[in-house]
């Protein structure tokens, strides 16, 4: 089981493109989308991610913020949001932002959303679109993700794909070509998870996460087997017979790097495999006990009380 795959799937990531924005210098904008203003496309998502990528002209980004980092990004330069961020986009950040609420145009024709702002000086033309998912907050890489995630379209190999592939379908959004809505809700997936893998594998050593932790041998392996199995009664001498070290090493490791002990990170990741099946499907109670490793529904249930404070009957009827 690729481990990274398990959890990218369990958030449930949904895609779709929301606006072709045109803007001419000078220009601010403060830039956040609330899920309900995307519900209409993507249905009901509890969070955003959101992605740019510059089409034409050149633009300066920064994460709202005093610590915010600002970035300057032109033609084939994508950025992600994991965590739909309040951001200042524009060819002036110390201009006074316009909110991007008050830019957004339906589009007649193809059903996209459009922005048309600015001054009239040099343009930059943008697609913007988002990734809706089911939890930020408990998604241990989601969680740990930086505000923001930029991919170079001079770094070559998959990010020259990228750029290839957000140009074609810039131009189909431009000639407001069927399925083009279609076709950049899959780019959007595609570009989150090839984010995802370049960020990790450029962590510094010494880096702590559960991102971190794929490039730990043991741990890897550790997180593998775990997601691999997950109705298996694990304990951390099976964990560690199978993953080849002692018991307290790989706790240590483990714990280092992912933030907690092995036992406590499956009991974690069942509940969230719990709540998504609870969403997103009809199956009993008995049954997603029993997907997630428990031997009967009343030990499910008050593992998920202890956790989510409430029974999983009352959760699913106010999360469906």
């Amino acid at each position: 089981m690729d481990a990274l795959s398990d959890v990218l799937r369990v958030a449930h990531l949904t895609g779709g493109v929301f606006l072709h924005a045109d803007f001419s210098a000078p220009w601010c904008m403060a830039a956040r989308i609330a899920p309900e203003h995307c519900a209409p496309v993507l249905g009901p998502a509890s969070s955003l991610i959101l992605y740019h990528y510059v089409a034409e002209g050149e633009l300066r980004i920064r994460v709202d913020g005093e610590d915010g980092e600002e970035f300057v990004l032109g033609v084939g330069d994508v950025v992600l949001l994991p965590r739909n961020d309040l951001h200042l986009v524009g060819s002036d950040l110390t201009l006074p932002p316009v909110p991007g609420s008050e830019t957004i145009q339906p589009q007649r024709d193809s059903g996209l959303f459009t922005i048309h702002h600015g001054g009239g000086g040099k343009r930059t033309r943008m697609i913007c679109g988002y990734l809706g998912h089911d939890s930020a907050e408990e998604n241990p890489v989601i969680s740990t993700l930086p505000p923001l995630l930029k991919l170079d379209a001079e770094q070559g190999g998959a990010a020259e794909w990228i750029r290839s592939t957000f140009q074609f379908a810039a131009e189909e959004v431009a000639a407001g070509s069927p399925g083009s809505e279609t076709v950049l809700a899959k780019l959007s997936e595609l570009l989150f998870v090839e984010a995802v893998r370049r960020y990790a594998q450029a962590l510094p050593l010494g880096q702590t996460g559960w991102l971190a932790g794929l490039r730990d041998p043991y741990v890897a392996r550790a997180l593998a087997l775990l997601h691999h199995d997950i109705t298996r009664a694990w304990n951390v001498d099976d964990l560690s017979r199978e993953v080849g070290l002692s018991r307290s090493a790989l706790a240590d490791r483990f714990t280092g790097l992912i933030g907690m002990p092995p036992m406590h990170y499956i009991a974690s990741w069942r509940m969230q495999v719990a709540t998504q099946k609870l969403r997103t499907t009809s199956a009993s109670l008995a049954q997603v006990a029993d997907s997630v490793g428990y031997g009967s529904e009343a030990a499910f249930s008050r593992a998920f009380k202890k956790t989510f404070g409430t029974a999983p009957a009352t959760w699913r009827r106010s999360n469906r």
